[in-house]
């Protein structure tokens, strides 16, 4: 593994965080990888949610709205952050399917997965709020069912979460809590010039795994190499 992290240093800003991403090419968000670091890991516990420039939470849905890294729950659900390099290799890896229409046309993807992919198309950087009444998914026992089918377009690698928007009053005024915010896959690639790989599936597969050998320790290769399945 990199130096750097064998000795521990800390990551205390966002350009650091970025290199760091740029460096290992897979983050995750809070421990998941068995001796391999998250961001979690790498930055001090007394800046998260501290609402400043340090905030590791802030930078969570700034990489995706810069380009700087893919977000979301990719690996056995949870977030996950992928440089712009990596992403492709791992897009094609670990998507479900061809796309979104095919894997529910073969019982891949839940009804409601399809149909929150569906609206996410038609409105790109949709926010969870507007999405759940597009979905007419608002009351309180929709709410489960919506995380799960969300959950399972990340998983899917169908989509990404892109940032977050704030809720504002009919004048324009900030007015309670910020809401995530999503877009298919393919749109934010696009959007950030991102090209798709031509490698196969399995091509993908093994280069992801040729990459990681020498970041990685064997535990955390390991780990890669289930998720891959290469």
């Amino acid at each position: 593994m990199d130096e750097k992290m064998q000795t521990g240093t800390m990551v205390n800003n966002y350009d650091e965080a970025v290199k760091l991403i740029e460096e290992l090419g897979i983050l995750p968000l809070a421990s998941l990888i068995p001796d391999y670091p998250s961001l979690e890991s790498v930055t001090p516990q007394t800046s998260w949610h501290s609402d400043t420039e340090q905030d590791p939470w802030k930078w969570r849905v700034r990489f995706p709205a810069e380009g700087k890294a893919a977000y979301g729950k990719f690996m056995k659900k949870k977030a996950v952050l992928v440089s712009p390099d990596w992403f492709p290799l791992v897009f094609n890896a670990l998507r479900l399917g061809p796309s979104a229409e095919a894997c529910y046309r073969d019982g891949l993807l839940s009804q409601a997965a399809w149909e929150l992919y569906r609206l996410i198309e038609i409105e790109q950087g949709i926010d969870t709020r507007a999405l759940r009444e597009r979905a007419f998914m608002k009351a309180k026992e929709d709410k489960k069912a919506f995380d799960r089918a969300v959950v399972e377009l990340q998983d899917a690698l169908f989509i990404v979460i892109s940032g977050v928007q704030a809720k504002v009053n009919a004048d324009g005024e900030k007015n309670g809590w910020n809401s995530t915010a999503y877009e298919t896959t393919t749109h934010w690639m696009n959007q950030n010039g991102i090209a798709e790989s031509r490698l196969s599936q399995k091509e993908s597969r093994a280069e992801l795994i040729r990459r990681l050998q020498v970041r990685c320790s064997g535990k955390a290769l390991a780990f890669f190499e289930k998720i891959f399945r290469a």
